[in-house]
């Protein structure tokens, strides 16, 4: 049996110990990320986005054999509605993500080959889909309740490609 002052003196020990440890922990933290860290992870989404934005527009050959390109039928991604994924689909009797939509318009209007889901390009699709989405509260229901006008800067509905991830970016 131990005696009180061997107890005790352990106690103290354990309780420096800790103390130590807390203040050592205190002095070692960092936010979880430093300010170019975040500049590398901004940098690295917009780059995604701009490649979504080109894939979209038709960068890729292999993803049509007729011409169209994704932005033929939703110019600025809106109609494509992300926000509402995943959600049944009648043409597949059941529900899917919205990376299975992207691959049956390429493989269906466009005619083209569908792409690899969990590809750099399938990602950058989704990238640039979701980002003019970005705020958007999600609500089920038919896409004209879901939508809010996109403005177009330039051409016959192309907005503009993305740049940043601040206010230098519209939608």
């Amino acid at each position: 049996m131990m005696s009180n002052t061997t107890m005790k003196t352990e106690w103290v020990v354990g309780m420096s110990v800790a103390a130590a440890l807390l203040a050592a922990g205190a002095t070692w933290a960092r936010p979880p990320f430093t300010p170019e860290e975040l500049a590398e992870q901004k940098a690295a989404l917009i780059e995604s986005v701009a490649r979504g934005y080109d894939l979209w527009h038709g960068a890729r050959a292999d993803m049509t054999t007729n011409g169209l390109a994704c932005g033929n039928c939703h110019p600025d991604t809106a109609a494509a509605n992300p926000q509402t994924f995943p959600k049944y689909m009648t043409m597949y009797g059941k529900v899917i993500p919205f990376r299975e939509m992207v691959n049956w318009c390429i493989e269906n209007p466009q005619a083209g080959a569908r792409l690899d889901v969990n590809s750099d390009d399938m990602v950058a699709m989704e990238a640039y889909a979701y980002y003019l989405h970005r705020g958007k509260e999600i609500t089920p229901g038919l896409a004209a309740y879901q939508t809010t006008p996109i403005v177009v800067e330039y051409g016959t509905g192309f907005a503009r490609k993305p740049t940043g991830l601040g206010v230098d970016t519209k939608p």
